[in-house]
């Protein structure tokens, strides 16, 4: 089967680049597939963090593709959309999370050829910073697919919100293997320099609002000195309202941050060094940095938002509590060393969930869902 794939890959950075690369490489196995990119995924403008673009020091997979789709150039909707038809796909995949690729992609989805049928894997159906113009555009956008595969069951409950009609599934994010072992504990103390003789604490990824890391230092001054919290992560805006918080909270001894991106290779020592991930979101759907922490079978303390009960702690990876609750986040950490069989039965549960979350197990309910079409 001829697949085609539209949406960022190297030189673009971050999760979804590094999902396309997986899913490419695994549906490489069995079926002819290529890869069309963005030539400008966001204006500079647009855009919060620092670059869209990976560096010198990233280890992303470079795959082939070719640099197609200006979403601020409707002429290149037309000639994206000429390209990948004249490649005679039997399947058009793409890739949706946020509103402002409805226009470009939904023009392109309409236009690709009566003989391909058109599968997009929703991350966000509404973005965790919603716009008055976000349902709109997605109501459109998803009217010019065939079927939608989507992460987690929170976020199928939304694609059924804006389109009941929708030929769906729902199959968890399959696991990330290329971010290297992980180092003895104490190696990974060394390296960040840091007190391997306290209970380490982990926030990773991008700092954004709605990723509640106020709440998490508001945490943070309710535990004892036996704890410290490592922040790693580029900030999208001022981080000066979480060193104000710092300050005013006198954390300063506690929390050791770390921001800025940071590369595929350089992740091994955070989560090596961390005895426990805490995720405390305001809102989410699913999220990427779970499955990093399988990967390093790293246990977790989340928020009960969007779906990660379903993909956290209805697998016994992690225990989940209240969203905005610093006390309730505070407990569950505390109970968490104090107590041994929890320990246990959360590494067991991440055992589990590798081997479960497999590429290979993904793509074949992706071409099994094709074939019902």
């Amino acid at each position: 089967m001829k697949i085609a794939i539209l949406s960022c890959f190297h030189p673009y950075r971050g999760g979804i680049s590094q999902f396309n690369a997986s899913l490419f490489q695994e549906l490489s196995r069995s079926h002819s597939v290529a890869a069309f990119n963005f030539k400008r995924q966001y204006p500079d403008f647009l855009f919060p963090g620092k670059t869209q673009f990976v560096t010198a020091e990233d280890q992303a997979v470079p795959i082939a593709n070719t640099p197609l789709l200006d979403t601020a150039n409707p002429l290149s909707y037309i000639q994206t959309a000429r390209t990948i038809r004249d490649w005679q796909p039997d399947l058009l995949l793409m890739r949706y999370w946020m509103s402002y690729f409805a226009p470009s992609q939904g023009w392109v989805a309409r236009h690709v050829g009566k003989d391909c049928k058109v599968i997009s894997i929703v991350d966000n159906v509404i973005p965790h910073e919603p716009h008055f113009f976000d349902k709109p555009l997605t109501r459109w956008y998803l009217k010019g697919n065939d079927a939608f595969i989507t992460l987690c069951e929170a976020v199928d409950r939304d694609l059924k919100a804006l389109r009941p009609d929708a030929h769906s599934i729902v199959t968890p994010h399959p696991l990330y293997a290329h971010f290297g072992t992980k180092l003895e504990r104490t190696c990974a103390h060394d390296q960040l320099k840091l007190d391997p003789n306290k209970r380490t604490l982990l926030f990773f990824g991008l700092i954004r609002d709605y990723k509640g890391l106020d709440v998490l230092l508001e945490a943070m001054s309710l535990l004892s000195d036996q704890y410290q919290l490592i922040i790693t992560g580029e900030p999208y805006g001022s981080f000066d309202k979480y060193e104000q918080l710092i300050h005013k909270l006198g954390l300063k001894d506690k929390v050791h941050t770390w921001l800025q991106y940071i590369p595929d290779g350089q992740v091994s020592p955070y989560f090596s060094a961390a005895d426990l991930c805490v995720l405390p979101y305001r809102s989410a759907t699913q999220s990427g940095i779970s499955s990093v922490a399988y990967h390093f079978e790293l246990p977790m303390v989340t928020t009960d938002v969007g779906g990660l009960r379903e993909t956290i702690a209805d697998r016994h990876t992690g225990v989940v509590v209240p969203p905005n609750n610093p006390q309730a986040i505070a407990t569950a950490i505390d109970d968490y060393f104090r107590t041994p069989t929890m320990q246990k039965e959360l590494l067991q549960g991440i055992r589990i969930e590798k081997e479960r979350l497999s590429w290979s197990n993904f793509c074949e309910r992706l071409i099994a869902l094709y074939h019902t079409l």
